[in-house]
């Protein structure tokens, strides 16, 4: 099975293309920083991020997604993002590391969960708000270059989309894991 992290900082167009891939019958497996905000918020946390447990959340719903995802016959599945996405939102919220995210972070090092090549979304040049994203474009850039030196960091191999219309993103990714007419 390829498991396959597609990432990006918000706002650069990842979900759409996430849609996209999904509807051409791909299996993705979603992230988990929006639910946990969603869910905070529902019970009248409104900046959960602010919680201490917020990482640990994240990682352990992210950790249990991919779990459940594993066990799935799927050929490629697409993650939208994953630990270390985790990693980098804790460098960018100014946390260290909690042992929940180490321990995540060494388990799929060790276990080579994920493809070492990843389809890095890059900013659209813009920032459209949403319940879940709060971010200016100047933090969701700095955001991004946290992202993608935090990759870079842990081994991963960045492979750029760059900012353009969503089906020609989409048919630059499927390009790449060889799927072009699926």
């Amino acid at each position: 099975m390829k498991r396959l992290i597609l990432t990006g900082a918000p706002g650069s167009g990842k979900t759409a293309i996430l849609r996209h891939l999904e509807l051409d019958g791909f299996s993705v497996v979603e992230e988990a920083a929006t639910d946990i905000i969603a869910a905070a918020r529902a019970r009248g946390t409104a900046e959960p991020w602010e919680k201490p447990s917020f990482i640990d959340d994240v990682v352990t719903l992210q950790r249990d997604r991919l779990l459940r995802a594993s066990r799935l016959p799927e050929p490629i599945q697409f993650h939208d993002r994953s630990a270390v996405c985790t990693a980098a939102l804790a460098t960018y919220l100014g946390y260290r590391f909690s042992p929940a995210l180490v321990a995540e972070l060494n388990r799929i090092q060790a276990e080579r969960v994920f493809e070492e090549r990843v389809f890095f979304i890059r900013n659209l040049g813009f920032i459209i708000n949403t319940e879940a994203r709060r971010i200016t474009l100047e933090e969701t850039l700095r955001f991004e270059r946290i992202h993608e030196e935090t990759y870079r960091n842990f081994g991963f191999e960045l492979i750029d989309i760059d900012p353009g219309p969503v089906m020609d993103r989409l048919t630059r990714i499927k390009a790449m894991i060889g799927t072009q007419n699926a």
